[in-house]
């Protein structure tokens, strides 16, 4: 039987290091009087084990959450966002140890880091973005802002864009401009994005469409032709060496018809 040392050393290598020599010492154990090892049983059993399936084990925890209000599922505690559009309704929760992952009829609609500590929000802005559309006003106070900044999904180009837009259009249309942007991460790089942004800028024209023609000509700027490797062409001598066309079957065909 494994028993894992009393005082494995204080650290999760030290654990795995007596772990290992523990299986090595079962491994040259016998069991009664056999003169068979443990480890050579196990060798000789192995071929006819069944292969693993294909698919990795999901010992995740699944449990019925409804969704809150803020657009917020609690597990354990601690909240998650999940799409806006999910609001009161309930959803699969797949609780791991490093993962909480939201599942409605088997898609997943939101991903995140597991908290350890109670009463924590993790919140993603982009599953806001459809209600900031119809409230603006909510972005500047949004935690999800915060939190995108911190994590740094919000930058000082969006922020840039942001600013310039209420200055010339007004808070509330400045402020869907910059939605309309954030929309655009869903589907388009974020360095090409900012790039789209800083030439909307300069050009005082803040409509997403123009950010999203701009952010394609940035990506086709940075792309590199690959060579295309052309096949060797035959020498000279091999495109004219053929024999000579024969003519005299056509010869005798005209002089049939002239006879």
């Amino acid at each position: 039987m494994l028993r894992p040392p009393r005082e494995p050393g204080g650290s999760l290598a030290a654990l795995n290091t007596a772990l290992a020599a523990a299986h090595q010492r079962d491994d040259a154990r016998r069991i009664g009087a056999r003169a068979e090892t443990v480890g050579a049983a196990a060798a000789r059993e192995l071929p006819l084990l069944r292969p693993l399936p294909d698919t990795v084990f999901d010992v995740a925890a699944r449990l019925s959450c409804r969704v809150d209000a803020k657009s917020r599922v609690c597990v354990r505690q601690s909240y998650y966002s999940v799409p806006a559009r999910y609001a009161g309704r309930r959803l699969e929760v797949r609780l791991g140890a490093t993962e909480v992952v939201a599942v409605d009829a088997g898609t997943v609609v939101a991903t995140h880091t597991r908290s350890l500590h109670k009463g924590s929000e993790d919140l993603v802005l982009d599953h806001y973005l459809e209600v900031l559309t119809r409230k603006p006003g909510a972005l500047a106070g949004a935690t999800a802002l915060v939190a995108a900044r911190a994590d740094g999904g919000f930058t000082p180009v969006h922020q840039r864009f942001w600013d310039t837009a209420r200055r010339q259009l007004g808070d509330g249309p400045g402020t869907r401009a910059l939605v309309g942007v954030l929309l655009l991460h869903r589907t388009m790089p974020a360095t090409a994005l900012a790039a789209g942004m800083d030439a909307a800028v300069s050009m005082s024209n803040f409509d997403a469409d123009l950010v999203a023609v701009e952010a394609r000509r940035s990506m086709l700027a940075t792309v590199t032709p690959i060579p295309v490797p052309l096949p060797a062409t035959a020498g000279p001598a091999a495109a004219i060496d053929r024999p000579a066309p024969a003519l005299a079957d056509y010869d005798q065909l005209l002089k049939e018809a002239t006879a």
